[in-house]
């Protein structure tokens, strides 16, 4: 049981799969990206950003849009590919590729034979040494071309978006699907090869009761997921204008939104998933789960992972690549992007420069999140140390010399305790999402 708090839970904090986080980055200059690309030595990973989906969610904080215009979709492709070729000529030969993640958006939103062109223009152009492929699936898009498609590039590790099976919800966040689609769509994935399958759920949804995200985690058990993601709904209509569809009216309150975590925390953890952090799980034989019993979980720009690697090299508009001293962001807006990348140009302005205390930092708010534990910097100020009383008094955490450990009963606050360290977040003013 979760003790509740809900004043250590009002500041919204970030997620942290960067630190300092995307809300920090200013102006870049433009030969910062192609030095850090330079620079690199050993293995790396890759990310490929796809901003298309057939259809738009209400809720969807993404950088994505309708794949709906044919041309458009290739020209933003005919770009990806240049973007590729141009880093390419840039790595050293040594480096070699051990992930490859397709994200966005929906990749299957494109046409499988454009996604496999892709697929061959990376081996053509990186030393995929034995690299591990993985991708986000939309059920609604998916195809049994589709799932050729994955099993030929030899895709092992895919996540589907799901959110609910509750058809109110569905409705509400304009994200219909049936599961007879959601049960054709796994069959289809794990036939193509696929053997770590995440699926993506969410409390706090409009209209969502405590049976509906009961039944929802049920049905995703049945249905093998080996992981599964718990995400609490962010209602953030001033950010992201697609939720102004979303009657707010209609949300959980964040009693019930705390009570909704923790429900699926039980249910899962009872059933046999191990927790990663509080609202991710994955069975003991999944790739996730031996990175937390072993100490190695990471985490990146896709949330938790196993991929130990220090460099990640994003693609497309508004990927995000990060290095040990640099972070920098692809420009947002597809037409620019394409125009620059087609010029045989690298597109990030915008990121910052890591500093020593930066890193230090940045360390200590992953073992945090990763680990439940870190060892403190013996120049951390005395005020991160009266901020923590709160949070020990009440059994959420403990110091034992210079070691803080967040208590079972402190999961939840994983990372309103780890904003704590956050040494930007006093001049920043945006506004992020609830810690629960």
């Amino acid at each position: 049981m979760w003790p509740y708090h809900p004043d250590l839970l009002e500041t919204p904090v970030p997620r942290y799969t960067s630190y300092p986080t995307a809300a920090d980055f200013g102006s870049l200059n433009e030969t910062a990206l192609p030095q850090a690309i330079e620079q690199t030595r050993g293995d790396i990973s890759l990310y490929i950003h796809i901003p298309f989906c057939e259809k738009i969610c209400f809720y969807c904080g993404c950088n994505t849009g309708r794949a709906n215009r044919t041309q458009r979709v290739e020209a933003y492709l005919d770009a990806l590919h240049a973007e590729i070729a141009t880093v390419a000529t840039l790595l050293s030969a040594d480096v070699r590729v051990r992930n490859v993640a397709f994200g966005g958006g929906s990749p299957n939103a494109i046409a499988p034979s454009r996604f496999l062109a892709l697929v061959e223009h990376l081996h053509h152009h990186f030393n995929l040494a034995d690299a591990r492929w993985s991708i986000e699936t939309d059920p609604r898009s998916m195809t049994s071309d589709w799932a050729r498609a994955i099993g030929e590039a030899g895709i092992t590790r895919a996540s589907m978006g799901v959110q609910t099976f509750a058809k109110a919800c569905q409705k509400a966040i304009g994200r219909e699907q049936d599961e007879a689609l959601i049960d054709r769509c796994v069959s289809w994935l794990r036939g193509a090869g696929v053997t770590s399958l995440n699926f993506d759920l969410m409390y706090g949804l409009p209209q969502q009761s405590y049976n509906d995200l009961a039944d929802s985690l049920l049905r995703t058990m049945q249905l093998g997921a080996d992981r599964i993601a718990v995400f609490g709904y962010a209602h953030v209509p001033q950010l992201v204008a697609r939720q102004r569809a979303i009657d707010a009216e209609t949300l959980p309150d964040r009693d019930d939104r705390f009570a909704m975590a923790l429900q699926a925390y039980d249910t899962l953890t009872q059933a046999g998933y191990r927790s990663i952090g509080f609202d991710h799980f994955a069975l003991s034989h999944d790739p996730m789960a031996k990175a937390a019993r072993a100490g190695t979980l990471r985490r990146n720009f896709q949330g938790f992972t196993e991929d130990p690697s220090d460099v990640l090299i994003g693609f497309g508009s508004s990927a995000i690549s990060g290095f040990p001293g640099l972070i920098a962001q692809n420009e947002k807006k597809n037409g620019r992007y394409q125009a620059m990348v087609m010029q045989g140009k690298l597109t990030a302005s915008v990121g910052i420069a890591r500093n020593h205390q930066d890193r230090i930092r940045a360390q200590l708010i992953e073992d945090l999140l990763c680990r439940d534990r870190a060892q403190l910097p013996l120049s951390l100020d005395a005020a991160a140390y009266a901020a923590l009383t709160p949070f020990i008094e009440r059994g959420l955490a403990r110091i034992d010399g210079t070691q803080l450990s967040i208590t079972s009963s402190g999961l939840p606050y994983a990372r309103v305790i780890a904003s704590l360290f956050d040494t930007y977040r006093a001049a920043a003013s945006t506004r992020f999402s609830s810690a629960i």
